[in-house]
């Protein structure tokens, strides 16, 4: 595919991405399907075998773990140089942050040297059809997970006819996100999340306290939930001395799209007795 297009596969270097802390993992399709900039700052920088390979690469191809022996095609990244930057600098960078707050380990890409390489990469529209669709069997051991395009053969095993790596949005009984999956919600979960207002939920997993809010304002539940994706918290103060990174978000109740704003309070209120969730039983300051 690459020699039709007029790109030599000797140049390619392809890398099959997974993460190795298990929040992050959890949110890598999100990432890989809709969060493009977040996904370009994490394969902008590597450990210094990578990095030496990329040097030497014109192109790479992206692809993110599937099943055993398989991965998924993201998409050809133009390599446009690169820029050494200090490992404060890496570290200190917005997206680099954001990635640290769904799981990543901080210092994993710089604590190895103290200048690193960020790679400018740039996505093309080589196989845009097939990206997210195409399943290739990646050759060899999935450790290896980087090899050049030129030194294997990487056979299409399948052409999914929708996206691999965006799920369907289940029921709103079955909702029930972690704080950092709130921060890369899929398209679809926000579009409906915007027009359901009801009764929420906030469980810490670390000690199963929960907090019970509303939400009726102009994005309803979306609005909230992004609230706590940025704070952490949503100005609750005793949120505020958790770490949210135990929290898990759930939806007790919808309503009426015109619901006026008493009669969601009330609801909530009648949750907050039903579970006992003012404090010091819950979270929930009144």
């Amino acid at each position: 595919m690459l020699e039709k297009s007029g790109i030599d596969p000797n140049g390619v270097l392809v890398m099959r991405h997974r993460p190795w802390e298990p929040s992050l993992n959890l949110v890598f399709d999100s990432i890989a399907a809709e969060h493009h900039e977040l996904f370009n700052c994490y394969q902008s920088t590597h450990g210094p075998r990578t990095e030496a390979a990329l040097k030497n690469a014109k192109h790479l191809a992206a692809c993110i773990r599937h099943d055993a022996g398989t991965a998924v095609f993201i998409g050809l990244y133009s390599v446009n140089g690169h820029k050494l930057r200090s490992a404060a600098e890496i570290e200190s960078r917005e997206l680099h942050q954001k990635l640290v707050q769904m799981g990543m380990s901080g210092d994993f890409a710089t604590r190895r040297s103290d200048i690193i390489a960020e790679f400018n990469l740039a996505k093309t529209d080589w196989a845009q059809n097939w990206q997210q669709r195409m399943i290739i069997k990646w050759p060899g051991i999935d450790r290896a997970w980087y090899q050049w395009a030129g030194r294997g053969t990487f056979q299409v095993k399948a052409v999914n006819e929708d996206s691999v790596i965006q799920t369907e949005m289940p029921s709103w009984q079955q909702i029930c996100p972690t704080w950092a999956e709130l921060k890369v919600l899929p398209q679809k979960w926000q579009n409906a999340l915007r027009h359901w207002r009801g009764i929420y939920l906030i469980t810490d997993s670390t000690d199963s306290k929960q907090y019970v809010g509303s939400a009726s304002g102009s994005e309803n539940i979306l609005q909230r939930w992004n609230e706590y994706a940025i704070t952490g918290h949503g100005g609750n103060k005793h949120l505020q001395k958790r770490s949210p990174a135990k929290f898990r978000f759930s939806i007790l109740e919808r309503v009426s799209p015109d619901a006026p704003n008493d009669e969601v309070v009330r609801l909530e209120q009648s949750w907050k007795r039903r579970l006992v969730t003012n404090w010091p039983n819950g979270l929930n300051d009144n």
